[in-house]
């Protein structure tokens, strides 16, 4: 029994590696499945543990994964029937133990695969940057949204769908006149010309092409001649009825959208005030309109003075005097903002404004800082009289216009973003008070802003006045023939309409058919009540309520998008960036273009320049003016104590030698000599000698400033400075004035300097001798001129020039003769002549033949004594060289007396005081003062374009400028472009 369990227990064991199916393995038993494994001892009875495995090369075993062997056999009943049973028990165990291996299969993937994805996820995590710091990029009215603005209120304000369908129309109301209307033309009736006012029936009767609709009988049409009028006017009443229904829609759709854009404007007049408060500490981007603005403000000024070929876009507003063209400009900006006059002229010069979309309604102009509300009346005033000083200022005198372009930029919420130019209004006949070329200047500034091929033109027409009256259409029609780029308003329609007897002649104009000119579009605007003080807001209202009441949108004269000025903004804005989208680049085309000649033009006259336009170079003539005042500080004390003294003896010398020093010499003691000098000396002090000082000093400060000036001048000189610099330099003298508190004090130093008379060494006592030495050797020196040509040439250059005297040069050379004699027999004579002595030197010389005048005689004298005079002080001054000692001792017991030489010493003693004190004047204070003029003058020199264009001239200059313009203009219209690309 025992070996009969055994053998069954193999045989269930080698059930388990059935050679029928399966993979190979070589394992040991233990390697089976634990279940397995244990089912096997079981029935083996054998409990080693350490029983070799089968090992045979036959054997195969089956893993978990691998599929189930196949059914044996099912054996027959008997002595099998036992092993069987068994096999089949082993099975079902094997079947449950591979489903439970399969759940622990599923339940460790699982697991295994999570826990995976969650290590991912947060190596993944981990790889991110901290996305917090950045926070700063995003606005903070992006945080703060869901705060400010109640989401929830406003889906609560929307419309619900059952009231938009009730603004709906009665569409089965409408099929069924639509339906009597085919009714009605498949009967033969042509009811065309009788709808064709109202525009959706018009439309669709057009566009009806079924012939069958249009064909008639004409036999049914006899046969019912008495039902067509009761049909015609039942069929009047319908299409009055339709018309009426369709009008009625279209308002209420109206007024709709226009509370929807009211909530729309609010909605973004706040985000419009967050971004600005949010954003405005960091740097703006411009708007793209104020990109092209800035490009047309540098045209206006380079076309202006250099006559360039502008041709990029901007609205033009042209129109007769008083037809509305102001109004409407204003209506559009949506402010009061240009002065206002009863049939005067108000505009006087072409305004340029820019309107864009911003979170408040303001102006302002391109060359201030000022911000005008145009929400606030006091602001509204200041603008208008600002805009009013600006044009009178622009008026040349003897003018009424001018065509210097104000610039002027409006900002607001629902702003429609364009360029207007506004332009003095057409005129028929110059009144009082006009310069007599004001209509031709006005015809010429109107023609320069419309020959541009890219301007829009933008014709007002008085539409309360007869059509034939108008001046502008005629103007516009020259300039605009195909009328491709000409926008055509209709003012004062309200006017108009009670004025005109028929108000077709309206529709006529509104359809082009009554002016001979051509347009894109045709609107009808209303701009005013009537009264100049009425608000925007007010004016807006009364135009929606005069249309919406009006007989010539009801009766179909007038479309409904060719009415308000909220529709004419619309077409302009988009006509004006239609207009620049299609030629801005071509114009870009262009100033490349003429940036590569001009760089090309420098590089070939001008290769190793700079290119400095006029501003910079004014820069650089200023710092070198400045370097050169500025030197004026550096002069040593010696040098402007040295050029003083020279220039103020030059300057004084002549009074002392002829007024003070001749006279005293002629007094007989040294007393009177004292005294004499002592009174000359007070009276010149006290009345000439400080006022020739300061003229002295002023002098020698210009002089130095001019020649630092030409000294600075060298290789690296610009002789493009020269004319600047001299205008500086007599612009700054001329208004630098010496202080008159410096000549009381001099006059004072002065006097008290030729008071003192003590020599007190000997050197200066030498010094005073070779200053009076030098000062009569000059003098003879030119007395001996003066003489020379008096008498003419003497025999020796007679002989070697080939000279002769001219006869009264022969009179007065015997003359000379005659009173050099006298001179020799009287050698102490006074210094003039007496009567007597006349007479006799008269009859000798006609003794001799020769005729001669007693003034020609004391003149003549004059000249002979101050030489005599002048040789006698050289003498006189050689004997003093040795007579300190004498000085020292007052001159007693001796016969020599040198008081001239006191009076010399005083007189140098003051040059020198006088020189030393207006040196410090100079330095301490004038050199100053001349240096704080200097830089008022470039100052005012710089803020005034036409000094500088008169002072710095040249073809280099204006090429220079050229360039700068140019290159300008091209890298802010790239700029526009680019900004313009990413718009779209």
């Amino acid at each position: 029994m025992l070996r009969i369990g055994k053998k069954a227990t193999c045989v269930a064991c080698k059930s388990l590696v059935s050679t029928n199916m399966g993979i190979r393995f070589r394992v040991p038993l233990q390697k089976l499945h634990p279940l397995s494994r244990a089912i096997h001892h079981r029935y083996c009875g054998n409990t080693n543990p350490q029983r070799t495995p089968h090992r045979t090369a036959s054997a195969r075993y089956f893993t978990s994964i691998s599929r189930l062997p196949m059914r044996p056999p099912k054996p027959n009943k008997g002595s099998g029937w036992q092993n069987y049973q068994q096999q089949r028990n082993f099975w079902v165990a094997r079947l449950a133990a591979r489903l439970l291996k399969l759940r622990y299969i599923l339940l460790g993937s699982a697991v295994g695969g999570g826990y995976t994805a969650k290590k991912t996820y947060d190596e993944w995590k981990d790889m991110l940057p901290d996305f917090s710091e950045y926070n700063w990029v995003i606005p903070d009215f992006v945080w703060e949204l869901s705060e400010q603005i109640d989401l929830d209120k406003l889906a609560k304000a929307l419309p619900e769908m059952e009231e938009i369908a009730k603004l709906l129309p009665d569409f089965d109301k409408i099929g069924e006149n639509f339906t009597f209307l085919k009714s009605l033309l498949s009967s033969g009736l042509s009811l065309g010309s009788e709808v064709k006012g109202a525009s959706g029936v018009h439309l669709l009767l057009e566009t009806s092409s079924n012939p069958a609709l249009k064909a008639t009988d004409a036999s049914t049409a006899a046969s019912h001649d008495g039902d067509k009028q009761y049909k015609k006017s039942s069929d009047r009443e319908k299409i009055d009825q339709l018309q009426e229904e369709l009008l009625r829609t279209q308002l209420k759709y109206q007024r709709m959208l226009e509370r929807l854009e009211k909530e729309n404007k609010e909605l973004r007049k706040v985000v419009l005030q967050k971004d600005d408060k949010g954003i405005h500490q960091r740097k703006v981007k411009k708007s793209l309109i104020d990109l092209y603005s800035e490009v047309l403000d540098i045209l206006s000024d380079y076309d202006a003075n250099y006559n360039t070929q502008d041709h990029l876009p901007r609205v033009v507003v042209v129109g007769d005097q008083s037809a509305g063209k102001t109004s409407v400009l204003e209506m559009i900006a949506q402010a009061r903002i240009f002065p206002r006059g009863s049939g005067e002229m108000m505009t006087r010069s072409p305004v340029k404004v820019t309107l864009s979309e911003g979170p408040h309604h303001v102006a302002i102009f391109k060359d201030s800082g000022r911000e005008f509300d145009l929400t606030k009346e006091e602001d509204l005033a200041a603008l208008r009289h600002e805009i009013e000083l600006r044009m009178r200022k622009s008026v040349k005198e003897g003018q009424t216009v001018s065509s210097e372009t104000i610039s002027l930029s409006v900002k607001g919420p629902g702003i429609q973003r364009m360029v207007l130019v506004d332009l003095p209004g057409v005129i028929s006949t110059v009144t009082a008070g006009m310069a007599s070329d004001t209509k031709d200047t006005i015809f010429s500034i109107s023609k320069a802003y419309m020959q541009n091929p890219n301007a829009i033109i933008l014709c007002i027409q008085d539409g309360s006045v007869d059509a034939e009256r108008s001046i502008v259409t005629d103007l516009v029609s020259q300039m605009d023939p195909q009328g491709k780029r000409t926008i055509f308003v209709l003012t004062k329609v309200d006017l108009a309409e009670k004025n005109l007897a028929s108000p077709s002649r309206i529709q006529q104009i509104v359809e082009g058919k009554l002016f001979p000119m051509k347009a894109l579009g045709y609107f009808a605007v209303v701009t005013g009540k009537g009264s100049s003080g009425d608000r925007i807001e007010s004016i807006k209202d009364y135009e929606e309520d005069f249309f919406q009441n009006s007989r010539l949108l009801r009766d179909g004269m007038l479309k409904a998008h060719q009415v308000t000025t909220k529709n004419l903004s619309l077409a302009v804005s988009d006509c004006f960036w239609k207009m620049v989208r299609e030629s801005v680049e071509q114009q870009a085309d262009v100033f490349k273009a003429s940036r590569f000649n001009l760089e090309t033009e420098w590089k070939n006259n001008y290769p190793r320049l700079r290119e400095l336009d006029r501003n910079e170079l004014f820069e650089k003539a200023k710092n070198e003016i400045l370097d050169e005042v500025i030197s004026l500080s550096q002069v040593t004390p010696q040098h402007w104590e040295a050029i003083l003294q020279k220039k103020l003896w030059e300057r004084v010398s002549t009074h002392v030698i002829e007024n003070i020093y001749l006279p005293a010499a002629q007094t007989m003691d040294s007393g009177t000599f004292n005294t004499t000098v002592d009174i000359k000396l007070k009276q010149w002090t006290d009345k000439q000698l400080p006022h020739k000082a300061l003229e002295v000093a002023w002098e020698t400060l210009q002089e130095e400033f001019a020649r630092f000036m030409a000294e600075y001048k060298g290789k690296d000189q610009d002789d493009i400075f020269d004319k600047l610099k001299e205008a500086v330099k007599d612009e700054s003298i001329k208004r630098h004035k010496w202080n008159e508190r410096a000549l009381d004090s001099l006059r004072v130093i002065q006097h008290n300097a030729l008071e003192d008379r003590s020599i007190t060494d000997k050197p200066q006592w030498d010094a005073a001798i070779q200053f009076m030495e030098e000062t009569l050797q000059s003098r003879l020196r030119d007395t001996e001129s003066v003489i020379k040509d008096m008498v003419g040439p003497d025999w020796k250059q007679r002989w070697i020039n080939w000279k002769n005297r001219t006869p009264d040069q022969h009179i007065r050379n015997e003359t000379k003769n005659e009173l050099d004699r006298l001179l020799k027999l009287h050698d102490d004579h006074t210094a003039y002549l007496a009567n007597d002595e006349v007479t006799t030197v008269r009859k000798n010389l006609e003794g001799r033949g020769v005729e001669v005048d007693p003034v020609l005689i004391k003149d003549t004298w004059h000249q002979l004594y101050r030489r005599h005079f002048l040789h006698k002080a050289l003498s006189h001054c050689n004997l003093c060289k040795r007579g300190f000692y004498y000085y020292q001792r007052h001159f007693v017991d001796s016969e020599l007396e040198c008081n001239d030489v006191v009076l010399f010493w005083r007189i140098q003693r003051m040059l020198i005081i006088t020189a030393n004190t207006l040196r410090q004047q100079l330095t301490n204070t004038e050199v100053r003062r001349l240096e704080k003029n200097v830089k008022e003058v470039l100052d005012d020199f710089g803020e005034d374009t036409e000094k500088k264009t008169q002072l710095i001239t040249g073809r280099r200059v204006q090429l220079a400028e050229d360039l700068k313009k140019v290159r300008e203009i091209q890298e802010k219209l790239e700029a526009f472009i680019e900004a313009l690309h990413k718009e779209k």
